[in-house]
């Protein structure tokens, strides 16, 4: 029998950080191939080795945009102190402020496992990925199922360049990723969940030029609290499905259950793909929120991303794409 539990989220939104018109010192990096940008994501990739920063004060906010970012959001950055402080990770809270709780986790030393359908399992060292991937930076529009939305430059690199490197078995259909489980996760363990935290793509979705793995954001290391040192972005999709801190790659020929599914199928699905004519069972997803300020926007079909992705699911007329 299911059990509905009101989660942390089901609450008035009225705790949102305003955002000051702050400019920060850092300016983000230019992803258009110019020189400039590859030594900058050369220095951030070096920086990766240090311990994530203190949130920046939730007034700051990065107003440089790229003149020619590779895929322009069409809209203004979300403050930096205001993406690093709301956010959900239900491994530590149900609450949206979560970020000092997070600092316990550790991150190094960082190892992720590969293994399924695969060439050559193995398990990969954080340190060693960030000396020999390029790191590039990419503004993406984030959008959330619960309706609310932020834009965020994320420094790491295409998914695909990793996943060719890992040789995955041709009769590979999907690829699964799972979130660490430590001891400085309180909720872990709470048996309303079901941990490990586990998702998944088609290796089709996986391979597409926008799937990327996160390791910095705001020309930072990745904090905790946004899932460093090591997440998955995949801006055509709703939050739930970006995988935070992960700790295994798996490849597998069989759909994958994944955590939101798991606890209620009948809202959550597999493919997760945003569309504003497919409500939530009980909330609109229509429009949505843009954090630290009040602008209230139209929700774009793939969140503004189709004109890369939806070739994906061409002919897929009985699967239910946006739950």
């Amino acid at each position: 029998m299911l059990i509905r539990r009101k989660r942390g989220w089901e609450i008035a939104e009225s705790a949102v950080t305003p955002e000051a018109a702050v400019f920060d010192r850092r300016r983000v990096l230019a992803v258009a191939g110019a020189a400039a940008a590859v030594g900058m994501a050369g220095r951030i990739g070096a920086a990766m080795a240090a311990d994530p920063a203190t949130p920046a004060p939730a007034g700051a906010v990065n107003l440089n945009l790229p003149a020619d970012p590779k895929y322009p959001p069409g809209r203004a950055l979300t403050a930096e102190g205001v993406a690093t402080t709301y956010n959900n990770y239900y491994e530590f809270s149900e609450s949206k402020n979560l970020w000092r709780a997070t600092q316990k986790l550790p991150q190094r030393p960082w190892t992720v496992k590969v293994d399924g359908m695969v060439t050559k399992p193995q398990t990969l060292d954080i340190d060693t990925l960030l000396k020999t991937m390029k790191l590039e930076e990419r503004i993406y529009r984030h959008r959330c199922v619960e309706a609310w939305a932020m834009t965020v430059p994320w420094t790491g690199f295409p998914m695909a360049a990793l996943i060719s490197q890992l040789q995955p078995l041709a009769s590979a259909k999907y690829v699964v990723f799972q979130t660490a489980e430590s001891p400085a996760m309180p909720n872990i363990g709470a048996p309303f969940y079901p941990f490990p935290y586990t998702d998944g793509l088609t290796m089709a979705e996986a391979m597409n030029e926008l799937a990327f793995f996160t390791v910095g954001m705001y020309g930072k290391p990745l904090p905790p609290q946004n899932g460093g040192p090591f997440r998955m972005t995949t801006p055509w999709k709703y939050g739930f499905k970006q995988v935070k801190a992960i700790v295994r790659i798996s490849f597998t020929d069989k759909q994958p259950l994944n955590f939101w599914k798991a606890i209620n199928p009948d809202e959550y699905g597999f493919w997760a793909n945003v569309n504003p004519g497919v409500p939530h069972p009980r909330w609109s997803q229509a429009q949505e929120r843009l954090i630290g300020t009040s602008e209230i926007v139209p929700t774009q079909i793939y969140n503004g991303y189709g004109s890369f992705v939806a070739g994906l699911y061409a002919g897929m007329t009985h699967e239910k794409l946006f739950m």
